[in-house]
């Protein structure tokens, strides 16, 4: 009798350890996960320096910054959701909030418009809210901008930068241009004018031959 006790609470004691082993397994698989999701969304603008310049969607610019070194962090929030056995699921997504660490000091930034240029990325149009036409549906006629600056573009390519509402905001050319989206930084997309890098976050772009305006 004494030796099925025996056998019965040592069976009971392998169980909790198991059942401690595998809750923390599961638990350090969950951080490591929110952790692994975390660092793929962090990233540093690589660069010399950077002027940094905030829009809202209408192409106003309401704040510039500078400085050498700059961080983007986005922000994982935790989405719950219902699935088809009726139990809840949860997910991990990223959220419309990044941090921008410049020199650092910190920025909180939601749904506005930044324009990260390499120091030494000159502009060749900074366009005016004067300079913004409509037709009858609300959009913006950007050709209609673009092409009245022709003369202003000394390179073969032109780089029209625009608000998410698709008003232009400013143009940049340059011989040698291509975009790429990089991995680690979010919602940003990066801009290569002659060597000189840009990147930008929450914005259109378009990328012309100056022979077709």
């Amino acid at each position: 009798m004494k030796k099925v006790l025996s056998n019965k609470r040592s069976s009971r004691k392998v169980a909790v350890l198991l059942a401690f082993v595998m809750a923390s397994v599961l638990m350090f698989s969950a951080c490591s996960y929110i952790e692994s999701q975390v660092n793929s969304l962090k990233g540093r603008l690589i660069g010399v320096s950077y002027n940094a310049e905030f829009y809202d969607n209408y192409g106003a610019k309401f704040m510039s910054l500078s400085g050498k070194n700059i961080d983007i962090d986005g922000n994982i929030v935790k989405e719950l959701s219902v699935n088809s056995a009726g139990t809840t699921d949860t997910n991990y997504g990223l959220s419309s909030i990044i941090t921008i660490t410049i020199d650092g000091k910190q920025i909180q930034t939601c749904g506005s418009t930044v324009i990260f240029s390499e120091s030494g990325l000159k502009k060749d149009v900074d366009f005016e809210l004067s300079d913004i036409s409509s037709d009858g549906g609300g959009l913006t006629s950007v050709s209609k901008v673009v092409n009245k600056y022709q003369n202003y573009f000394g390179k073969s390519r032109v780089v029209v930068i625009q608000s998410q509402l698709g008003v232009p905001i400013c143009a940049y050319s340059g011989d040698n241009v291509y975009w790429e989206i990089p991995d680690d930084l979010p919602k940003m997309t990066k801009l290569m004018i002659d060597g000189k890098a840009l990147y930008i976050h929450r914005a259109n772009f378009v990328i012309i031959d100056k022979a077709l305006l």
